[in-house]
């Protein structure tokens, strides 16, 4: 029985790439480096920020360099990084009808912790979502279950009782290797056929799928317990 979904941040909850865009080309800028096109900056993104520097750098870029450039997209992040995120159509009401309905809300993304919970907090109720985790020392990223599995704990449930939601195929991966229920969206930074292909057990076309496909895992269990036993 569903009890808790968890969803990723950029490109499911919350459309940030705008955000992401200019917070990475102005990074390269200050280091006096070529900029990138949008949609080169979006295939970089779904593995943190530090992977999406390294990839953004030009190649041969000495790693301190990264490191330092990494730094200070970090700290460019608080400055600029909220001006342009927006939400998805329906996301709002989708979450408030998950929240009626007494299902846990959490968040987790490779987005660097500081970034994930101050997006989050700009965007949505306090206490919406809880917890809320970005990338974490000592915590390693998706696709390894481990930080999954701690927010699972942390909400008091099992992971058969959670979905976790996202728009990669990393989410995806990591939701079935922590042994919840892998729920891709459709209108993030990936290919649906990526999704699928990485083994999503259901697709959200829109927001209000998310309260569909809750409601389908709580009449599937009412349904087995309404069965005879053998």
């Amino acid at each position: 029985m569903l009890r808790g979904m968890i969803f990723d941040c950029d490109g499911t909850l919350l459309d940030t790439m705008p955000d992401l865009a200019a917070v990475t080309n102005q990074t390269l800028k200050d280091f006096g480096f070529p900029t990138h096109t949008f949609d080169e900056i979006q295939s970089y993104v779904g593995d943190g920020g530090r992977r999406l520097i390294n990839l953004a750098v030009p190649e041969g870029t000495a790693p301190e360099v990264c490191e330092e450039a990494f730094r200070h997209w970090c700290a460019l992040y608080p400055q600029i990084g909220f001006k342009l995120t927006e939400h998805y159509d329906g996301m709002d009401e989708a979450i408030a009808t998950l929240q009626r309905k007494d299902c846990k809300l959490a968040v987790l993304s490779n987005k660097f912790n500081e970034a994930t919970k101050l997006v989050i907090d700009r965007n949505f109720p306090t206490g919406t979502f809880n917890p809320v985790y970005g990338e974490r020392a000592g915590v390693p990223r998706k696709p390894d279950p481990t930080g999954l599995m701690g927010v699972i704990k942390e909400m008091g449930l099992e992971p058969a009782e959670c979905a976790y939601v996202g728009d990669a195929p990393t989410d995806i991966e990591v939701a079935l290797r922590a042994g919840a229920y892998a729920i891709g969206v459709s209108w993030g930074y990936r290919e649906e056929a990526d999704l699928v292909a990485a083994g999503a057990q259901a697709i959200a076309h829109e927001p209000a799928d998310f309260v569909r496909i809750f409601d389908s895992l709580q009449d599937e269990r009412r349904t087995a317990a309404a069965l005879p036993m053998p």
